[in-house]
């Protein structure tokens, strides 16, 4: 249910409004901390869903050079379609992490601000390491989702080369031009899967330290 309000309530701020959202979320009772976690939780999924999909690209790939006759416009549509979907992937990657630096200037700009409230100077100590902690933790998490999404580039490119030399050579020799490429996108696709379930173990600390208060 709250993930749907959520929803519903980002349909109706516009692009860019993002402080305005935030208002709106705070009245019907969810706060930044929440919306980071939710956010961070939807980059964890699109990063499972990149891994999956640059996996299938692979397999694609895997599949031409075991080619031994048929339709050479079919194969082109299968690498042009397993390209665009590893695209979309990524690109849903990256404005997930968008959201997440979005959220994080907001939350922590109002825990720095309102340590200036408190008269209990015990408290403000305290909230004041808590955000210390925490500011440390996010920074981690986001450098390995940043390390994860450059790794996604190469990929793409290799993707994409083979896609555009398939498109203009339908041929059985074009077919065999690629092999020498098949093990630098394999290597590709490793590394970044690797930094991938890098980044989501950082992301499950931080959403468990969150959660901790």
């Amino acid at each position: 249910m709250r993930f749907l309000l959520i929803a519903l309530l980002s349909l109706s701020i516009l692009p860019g409004c993002q402080s305005a959202y935030y208002s709106a979320m705070e009245k019907v009772g969810i706060h930044k901390r929440e919306i980071m976690v939710d956010r961070v939780t939807e980059a964890t999924e699109a990063q499972q869903d990149a891994q999956a999909q640059f996996t299938s690209a692979l397999d694609a790939l895997k599949a031409i050079h075991a080619f031994d006759g048929g339709e050479l416009e079919a194969t082109y549509n299968t690498v042009n379609d397993q390209y665009e979907a590893s695209r979309d992937a990524a690109d849903k990657v990256s404005s997930r992490i968008a959201a997440i630096e979005d959220v994080a200037d907001a939350l922590f700009d109002e825990w720095e601000d309102e340590l200036s409230l408190y008269t209990s100077a015990n408290l403000r100590r305290d909230s004041e390491q808590k955000l210390k902690q925490t500011r440390a933790a996010y920074q981690r998490m986001l450098s390995a989702m940043q390390r994860a999404e450059q790794k996604m580039t190469p990929v793409l490119n290799t993707l994409r080369d083979n896609t555009l030399y398939l498109k203009h050579n339908l041929n059985a020799a074009a077919i065999g031009s690629l092999q020498g490429e098949f093990q630098s996108l394999q290597h590709d696709i490793q590394r970044a899967i690797h930094d991938m379930e890098a980044a989501i173990a950082e992301s499950e600390r931080f959403i468990a330290q969150l959660e901790r208060g």
